[in-house]
């Protein structure tokens, strides 16, 4: 069964007078395979990514309300088992020339390449993979959060200005792991940082046992290091290495500190703003995903006020223009990468309860904005399309 729900905030009547431009966008996400919280204390929040959508546009419409445009969200959510691509082309195709997924990094692609998806623009929401920005990228796709290359060079630009220059990377065993390795791996080649050794988690994911025993063993090396950087995006066992280690070291990558778009413990630029609204609307905290969507649908809405259009031509060529400041809640205008469609805006690092610092971290240069010193610059990507011309 597909659901899908058209959201649309109550409005004033001159929002929605006869003659009005209305700009329709899609929301399409899958329920996604429930996986085991690493403890009772992580909620398991199943609708991530829509609260921030619908919040963008009630934003939308606020200034719509002054352009006479309107603007209006349908979420179709596709069962974990069932098929996007069919939903995509017999519910949104040639109805919706905007549409926001919330999908994995082979289903964006998926529906991507769609015949029907040729006259669309999706806004990827959740993906984080940087094939996807390089050899996988799309024209008719644009990124919102920071691919892992970027989250990355974020950690190490904040390292090299501590000094920790020594890595230990300990690595999962998924696919996802894998990956996240490798943009830690590409940065410290950037940033000229030492991983002195990589090692491959392969102990048990019990608690009890990892607290007792497995760390230490597994941490007690015969070089010296500043930091272990770990690798592991489902969270089975970083969380464990934290204080357990054989020498006191501080936990950087998908624990510890962490590299993210968005976080609960950021307050500064208006951030406390949209998280009190949000928070209010949703009753928990905003997400990753939220604020891919959010920023997605805003992003949408700034184009359509700037150019004065609904058309997707007009739409698309202000996202990718240097006219476009996108407003995120830190410190900075966000825009578009036109040679991969990467949204580039700064990372912040943040400890569980605490945001460090933001990156770029101040001192590291660009020709055109430091932003671009976070993930694949223009003379590195692989983008094929972006070097041809679109």
């Amino acid at each position: 069964m597909i659901i899908f729900i058209v959201f649309q905030p109550v409005a004033s009547n001159s929002l929605l007078a006869k003659g009005n431009q209305a700009i329709k966008i899609a929301y399409l996400t899958q329920t996604p395979k429930v996986r085991p919280a690493l403890s009772n204390l992580d909620p398991i929040i199943e609708n991530k990514g829509v609260t921030g959508a619908e919040l963008a546009i009630e934003d939308n419409n606020t200034t719509g309300e002054y352009t006479k445009q309107n603007f209006s969200i349908e979420k179709f959510i596709v069962p974990v088992d069932g098929d996007v691509a069919e939903v995509f082309n017999k519910k949104i195709a040639k109805k919706y020339a905007f549409v926001v997924t919330n999908l994995s990094p082979d289903v964006t692609n998926k529906v991507a390449d769609l015949d029907s998806a040729k006259e669309a623009l999706l806004f990827d929401a959740s993906t984080t993979d940087d094939a996807l920005r390089n050899k996988a990228c799309r024209a008719n796709v644009m990124h919102l959060l920071p691919s892992r290359a970027m989250r990355a060079d974020a950690l190490a630009q904040y390292m090299m200005k501590k000094r920790w220059t020594k890595w230990f990377l300990v690595i999962g065993n998924t696919e996802e792991d894998r990956l996240y390795a490798e943009a830690i791996k590409r940065s410290a080649k950037k940033f000229n940082m030492n991983i002195v050794q990589e090692k491959t988690w392969e102990h048990t994911f019990d608690a009890r046992r990892t607290a007792q025993a497995d760390v230490a063993v597994f941490t007690q090396l015969d070089e010296d290091y500043d930091v272990l950087v770990v690798a592991d995006e489902q969270g089975q066992f970083g969380e464990y290495l934290d204080y357990r280690t054989w020498i006191p070291r501080p936990v950087i990558g998908t624990q510890g500190l962490v590299a993210t778009s968005w976080h609960r413990a950021h307050e500064q630029w208006g951030a406390t703003q949209i998280q009190n609204r949000f928070k209010e609307k949703a009753g928990r905290w905003m997400e990753e995903q939220d604020y891919g969507a959010y920023l997605a649908v805003r992003a949408i809405g700034e184009a359509a006020t700037r150019a004065k259009s609904n058309g997707l031509k007009p739409i698309k060529d202000y996202l990718l223009s240097d006219q476009l400041a996108l407003q995120g809640y830190k410190g900075t205008s966000l825009s578009f990468r036109s040679w991969d469609h990467q949204l580039r805006q700064p990372v912040l690092l943040a400890a569980p309860r605490s945001l460090v610092t933001v990156a770029p971290i101040e001192g590291f240069l660009h020709p055109k904005t430091e932003l671009d010193t976070l993930g694949y610059d223009q003379p590195e990507t692989e983008c094929k399309w972006s070097k041809s011309g679109e």
